[in-house]
């Protein structure tokens, strides 16, 4: 299937829909499909198969990812560590790591030019952290990746098997190439306040948004940047932690006025379910979202306290 290029064209509503049902067999496996390839591995040669389990938690939650998934993953997964494959000097958390960092880091989890990647987390939500990784493969150049729909949570509900204890893949040799236009800087952001060149959607829960709930991170309070749309990422999901259709996704990006055919740029609050905003763009159709890496945290500390809106305490200095 070829990949949609850089730019979304405008589309009348049936080509629209038969491309974004395209996408949605790109961006999402199901966990039917998934056991199904676990079974026949010899039908995969050509294109070998690689599980991801890219689970991550917020330090308050108390959970070890690491540790959950030695003690039930899917049959044949590796871990993804979002902390480990980063930019390990920079001061906010998970930055996009260099690309050499990134090819060494996949290619020991057995990913090579070939495979194809399925992404998967064991978060409640059905999917919570591994949209950000989907989103790093194809930032590098990777596009034969997908999200497992529903995540550990939608496998388990179906009873399929589980494998427990560490993974030993065989290393394979991967080639990252690098797309900007997938990234946005502070700088870009900022510049975005006056020229309002893209729209800027904000992932995060709307107390946090809006400045009346606290943010996880220590120095950090809440609020949103200028001109932001919010659209939390549960919002993408069904209840039972499902991707929502392309349809029920265009008419939620509708009912927020956000236009699909203007360049959009997706942020939270340290760029990990940001993705969640490039994902739902993607199955309607819209593979160009970018992803202001830095996030919240980013913003609160370097913004000046005029460019902090809060219904809270906002940044006093």
């Amino acid at each position: 299937m070829a990949e949609l290029g850089s730019r979304s064209p405008r589309l009348g509503p049936a080509a629209s829909e038969a491309m974004a049902r395209r996408q949605l067999f790109r961006a999402l496996v199901s966990a039917q499909w998934v056991a199904e390839a676990l079974q026949a591995p010899g039908a995969n040669a050509k294109q070998p198969l690689r599980l991801l389990d890219a689970s991550w938690y917020l330090p308050a939650l108390g959970r070890s990812a690491r540790r959950e998934f030695e003690e039930r993953h899917i049959p044949g997964a590796a871990f993804f560590d979002i902390d480990q494959c980063s930019d390990l000097t920079s001061p906010y958390d998970h930055m996009m790591p260099p690309a050499k960092h990134f090819a060494d880091y996949v290619g020991s989890l057995g990913v090579g030019p070939a495979t194809h990647v399925v992404v998967y987390d064991a978060s409640d939500q059905g999917l919570y952290s591994a949209p950000r990784v989907w989103w790093m493969f194809r930032v590098f150049g990777h596009r034969e990746v997908s999200l497992l729909n529903g995540g550990l949570r939608n496998w388990l509900r179906l009873g399929l098997p589980l494998s427990a204890g560490k993974s030993c893949p065989a290393p394979a040799e991967f080639h990252a190439k690098p797309d900007p236009a997938f990234i946005k800087t502070f700088q870009d952001v900022q510049e975005n306040l006056q020229s309002k060149h893209f729209q800027v959607v904000d992932a995060r829960p709307r107390g946090r948004f809006r400045g009346v709930d606290p943010e996880p991170r220590e120095g950090i309070e809440p609020g949103h940047m200028p001109g932001a749309i919010n659209i939390p990422f549960t919002d993408f999901m069904t209840q039972e932690g499902l991707e929502k259709t392309p349809e029920e996704l265009h008419r939620l990006f509708q009912d927020k006025k956000v236009d699909l055919t203007r360049p959009l740029v997706a942020t939270c609050g340290s760029g990990v379910t940001a993705c969640h905003v490039a994902l739902g763009a993607y199955l309607c159709g819209k593979p160009d979202v970018a992803i202001y890496d830095g996030s919240w945290a980013e913003w609160f500390m370097r913004a000046s306290p005029e460019n902090v809106i809060s219904e809270g305490r906002g940044k006093t200095e």
